[in-house]
């Protein structure tokens, strides 16, 4: 009962009490962190910026670098830009991962960084997200920004209408804009892209090992699979479903086959153009008929 009536609280406050709300919970999380966990290994880096669009396991990723095991092993707590009201021009303070940036890539170069810093990107099959982006925001997404605006239109529409409408929206706020931004950039070596499907695949330790790396972090095997079971999707389903409909769902690589036809394909590829082929996805095309 409890369960529910906080995931009840979650999708129906206002947006501005959600975010304090969070914001306060962050920060009392960082607080045992520091309080109750011994650092074992001091990061080089002064930050991490986690960059990504919407529904690429932005909340798995944010869960991971939350966990006590990443701090023990980095010395660096979390901080997410969106739940406060500082203005500082380094996005984020010294110290801190920052998470969940929905930034292009040229707003990410322009952002003041200390001269030790690390970032990386994570991006998913754009049809896995729109899929996923239709059911989140028709069934389960908190009511922020113009969710309900969007749910209200999904509801009086066919699923099919429905995801040919939302892939124009989705154009509209530059989502496609955004993930080329980042996979057509110049090659950085404090920049690094990674997949979805690969930090969630069967080689996902070793996919995850390489992205900690890559910032800095080293955690030892037996604690990255404690660390890896702790925050697998089956397991925060459980913990997610207590109340409504899941924010997980699925998160399955190809699902969208199960939802495409030939005209939601098209204004897919309308919208799109080449980003399937430049991100090294199979064509929609070549899936539906060969």
């Amino acid at each position: 009962m409890f369960n529910r009536t906080v995931m009840f609280a979650k999708q129906n406050a206002p947006e501005n009490t959600r975010v304090a709300f969070r914001r306060i919970m962050q920060e009392a999380h960082n607080t045992r962190l520091r309080l109750t966990v011994p650092v074992s290994e001091h990061c080089e880096f002064t930050n991490i910026y986690h960059c990504a669009v919407r529904k690429t396991a932005s909340q798995w990723i944010k869960e991971l670098f939350s966990d006590p095991i990443v701090y023990r092993h980095s010395g660096l707590l979390t901080y997410d830009p969106r739940f406060t009201n500082w203005s500082h021009p380094q996005v984020c303070p010294p110290n801190r991962i920052a998470l969940s940036l929905f930034f292009p890539r040229r707003r990410f170069d322009r952002i003041e960084k200390p001269e030790k810093h690390r970032a990386f990107f994570v991006y998913r099959d754009p049809r896995d997200l729109l899929v996923s982006s239709y059911f989140s925001t028709r069934n389960s997404h908190a009511p922020m920004g113009d969710v309900l605006e969007v749910r209200k239109v999904l509801h009086e529409k066919s699923k099919k209408d429905g995801l040919i409408y939302l892939v124009d929206h989705l154009a509209g706020k530059n989502t496609f804009k955004a993930i080329r931004s980042w996979v057509t950039a110049p090659e950085s070596e404090n920049v690094r892209l990674f997949r979805y499907e690969d930090l969630i695949g069967e080689q996902q330790a070793e996919q995850v090992d390489r992205l900690m790396r890559h910032c800095g972090i080293t955690i030892p095997e037996p604690e990255l699979g404690t660390l890896l079971s702790r925050y697998s999707f089956s397991r925060m389903n459980d913990r997610k479903s207590a109340g409504s409909v899941s924010h997980y769902r699925k998160g399955e690589p190809g699902d969208w086959r199960n939802h495409f036809d030939d005209d939601i394909a098209e204004a897919f590829t309308a919208a799109t153009g080449n980003l399937i082929e430049l991100l090294g996805y199979p064509s929609t095309s070549k899936v539906l008929h060969g």
